[in-house]
């Protein structure tokens, strides 16, 4: 049985499914593992659907973080709209005018020179970062120094949308748990994929017992565990399918082939 969620997480994980922004089926993720599900915050490419996304962000922060922040940062790529848009959706939710920024893949040696994009940074500023989907803390790595090259920066925590709930370097740990025992700031996902995501599919029909059961074994296999030794060295595991992956997708309307 899933756990009591809030409309907006159920209405994400709604939409997530008919834009397919989550799939199931037979995957190989980038870091080699075999994996029965995808998602690809990337998928969120329309008013409409961006709109739900921006405002399950801001109903999650608000939560967590309520109105005493300054900034929203949201790393290069995928995160930059999405600091644009749910700094917007908190405005009108809650009447706040909270700025973003986004860091420059490459720093610009003219105009508008800088690593950032859209608000600077300013002494005492408390910063909020908000992410896709987190399975690694490598963009933590190189966007958190950039945060706090500004004297006086607080970074109060990272807000994903999803939490794969996968192992980090530590068989023990999520990659979230991780981030936040490194870095010393909260972290929350506004859906974890095997606590919330996945119950709610199984409840409303969409998941079949045999995906299930896929289900399962993976997090058997990958899924912390509580006094397991360090996990073995592979690549960062990121929702991109190997090239010449042949993936078996559901379709959300029926049972997954």
């Amino acid at each position: 049985m899933s756990k009591d969620l809030a409309p907006f997480q159920k209405g994400l994980i709604d939409t997530m499914c008919e834009i397919k922004a989550v799939k199931f089926g037979d995957f190989t993720l980038k870091s080699g593992r075999k994996s029965p599900f995808f998602a690809n915050i990337g998928e969120f490419s329309s008013a409409k659907s961006m709109l739900q996304l921006a405002d399950a962000y801001a109903r999650m922060i608000h939560e967590v973080h309520g109105e005493d922040f300054d900034v929203l940062f949201g790393p290069a790529y995928k995160a930059i709209s999405i600091a644009a848009c749910v700094a917007t959706r908190f405005f009108e939710l809650y009447g706040v005018d909270v700025r973003f920024c986004s860091n420059r893949k490459e720093a610009k040696d003219h105009g508008d020179v800088g690593g950032l994009v859209g608000s600077k940074l300013r002494e005492g500023d408390r910063v909020v970062i908000v992410e896709d989907v987190t399975t690694a803390g490598t963009s933590m790595e190189e966007v958190v120094p950039i945060i706090k090259k500004t004297p006086g920066v607080q970074i109060l925590g990272l807000v994903v949308s999803l939490n794969r709930q996968e192992y980090g370097t530590k068989k023990s740990t999520t990659a979230l748990q991780e981030i936040e025992m490194k870095f010393g700031f909260k972290t929350t996902a506004i859906l974890s994929m095997r606590d919330d995501v996945v119950p709610y599919l199984m409840e409303n029909g969409t998941l079949d017992d045999n995906l299930v059961a896929a289900i399962d074994k993976y997090y058997e296999q990958y899924g912390p565990r509580e006094g397991a030794d360090e996990a073995p060295e592979e690549a960062e595991c990121v929702d991109v399918p190997c090239e010449n992956n042949k993936s078996k997708e559901d379709d959300f309307h029926g049972n997954p082939t």
